[in-house]
């Protein structure tokens, strides 16, 4: 019953979270951005004592279940571990091996050695929630807009439109590359060892293992009715029953209730279980509450530092597509508050890159931001009121504003580049940037002051412009446009 239980709340949040990568119509983001939230890493980044207290007290009394219902790539690797166990005579084909705590630890050591340095590029890719979210928003995204196409196209010549085609594309190749091979790398092996990338890489799994070593509630073996069958040992996907000796390494266990059901004796039960005292001299020690008491200790230090980290249109050209600007800052949604801000709480998830309903937000492939989210205007620039990257964002690198204040949020300035107009290039009258800029920030002024009839350019006002983009955006001139937008290392409100 525990497992059928477990299964179907995995399940909805496998599903939930899925769907929010794939959303593009932005419904899913509305109401159920709340499933990123309660990721365990999103709320350490975002500083979420509720989320993360939370989680610990649902691990220290009931284990890691956090594993295997919330997080989706804990799911995904049942999922492909279950494919695999499908095959004849696979159903039993795990074994019992003792924990590499090495290489667990050393991960852990190289993450937080990572984030407190700023390296956001390892963090990102040891972070499982945003690791999970890169292989769906680059893999399965472009699979699932296809098939949307396909259907809009009937649905058009049908007279409905119930559907409506969505723009599919490789947003960055560095970016899918890493996301195809995290995607190999886990589904081998889950497929050969289950849980292992769970208790041997991943940095939350490892965290909070400590704290599954004193849950309330865990398996155990009753050693009156175990007849040494084995097959807890060998249904364990985790490898941490030791049937021969009835112990379980609770670290690595994820409380995924496999074992309950395969013993047909019923001598793995879920309960509580005393703790154990051992002696150290002359003298009596709880080991596990001293253990506890460490680790607990080190989490808030780690987290006290973290906190205090924190404060811290037209067209006259022929059509082509345009390359992108060498920005001398990168640009950041406005609720970034700034570039240092942004990159250091960034997990790379990609989530607002898959919610940004105008397609400016794309992977950077710069080394000291690799795979973090920037905004590109190519192919459409950021409206002044849309709040959607805020919204669904659960690491506060990107903080909710008013609509009003988003409006008037300086990211950026415009800059002209005189040699790429096509007023001045190919002698054609424009004036596309003027016409678009929301703020009325850029004005065209005739060449010659006293000739009202020369060739007009565009003129900015740095002071009014906000970096929104829309110049850049509909300017003419390929491949480069005549005007971009520079971003701003500190945003503000003007």
């Amino acid at each position: 019953m525990l497992r059928k239980i477990r299964i179907i709340l995995a399940t909805l949040f496998f599903a939930l979270v899925t769907l929010l990568f794939l959303d593009f119509t932005g419904t899913i983001h509305r109401y159920l951005s709340w499933v990123a939230s309660v990721q365990f890493l999103p709320a350490v980044m975002a500083v979420n004592v509720a989320v993360i207290v939370g989680l610990l007290v649902l691990t220290l009394l009931f284990g890691r279940v956090y594993c295997s219902v919330i997080c989706p790539m804990g799911v995904f690797q049942d999922l492909v571990s279950w494919i695999s166990g499908k095959r004849k005579g696979k159903n039993l084909r795990f074994s019992y091996s003792k924990g590499k705590h090495w290489l667990r630890y050393g991960m852990l050591v190289l993450f937080i050695a990572c984030m407190v340095a700023g390296i956001g590029a390892i963090v990102s890719i040891l972070a499982p929630y945003s690791s999970y979210g890169r292989i769906v928003s680059n893999l399965l995204a472009p699979v699932y807009g296809s098939v949307n196409n396909v259907f809009a196209y009937f649905a058009e010549r049908a007279g409905s439109y119930a559907f409506y085609e969505v723009d599919v594309h490789i947003k960055s190749i560095a970016t899918f590359i890493v996301s195809a091979v995290t995607f190999v790398l886990v589904a081998v092996l889950a497929w050969r060892n289950g849980r292992t990338y769970c208790n041997t890489i991943c940095p939350v799994g490892t965290v909070l293992g400590f704290f599954a070593r004193f849950s309330l509630l865990k398996p155990y073996i009753d050693t009156t009715k175990c007849i040494n069958c084995k097959k807890c040992s060998r249904t364990c996907k985790a490898s941490c029953i030791d049937s021969e000796n009835h112990k379980i390494d609770y670290s690595r266990c994820v409380a995924c209730m496999d074992c309950l059901e395969s013993c047909s004796k019923g001598a793995i039960k879920y309960g509580r279980v005393k703790l154990v005292k051992v002696n150290v001299g002359n003298e009596k020690v709880d080991s596990s509450r001293r253990q506890f008491m460490a680790i607990a200790g080190a989490a808030v230090a780690t987290a006290a530092l973290h906190a205090e980290e924190k404060t811290v249109d037209g067209g006259l050209a022929v059509l082509e597509d345009k390359k992108v600007p060498n920005r001398n800052t990168p640009l950041v949604p406005g609720g970034a508050v700034s570039l240092d801000n942004f990159t250091q709480h960034c997990t790379a998830c990609q989530l607002c890159v898959s919610a940004c309903p105008n397609g400016v937000l794309r992977p950077s492939q710069s080394l000291d931001r690799f795979m973090q989210p920037e905004m590109s205007y190519e192919t459409g620039f950021c409206r002044p009121e849309c709040t959607r990257c805020a919204e669904v964002c659960p690491t506060d690198a990107i903080r909710p504003l008013p609509k009003e204040e988003k409006m008037m949020r300086k990211i950026g300035t415009a800059k002209w580049v005189k040699e790429n107009c096509i007023v001045l290039r190919d002698g054609v009258a424009c004036g596309n940037c003027e016409r678009h800029c929301p703020n009325g920030a850029i004005v065209m002024a005739p060449l010659d002051e006293n000739n009202p009839d020369s060739p007009k350019f565009p003129v900015i006002d740095a002071e009014r412009c906000i970096g929104c983009g829309a110049c850049e955006y509909v300017c003419p001139a390929r491949p480069f446009s005549a005007i971009y937008v520079d971003g701003v290392e500190i945003h503000r409100t003007i």
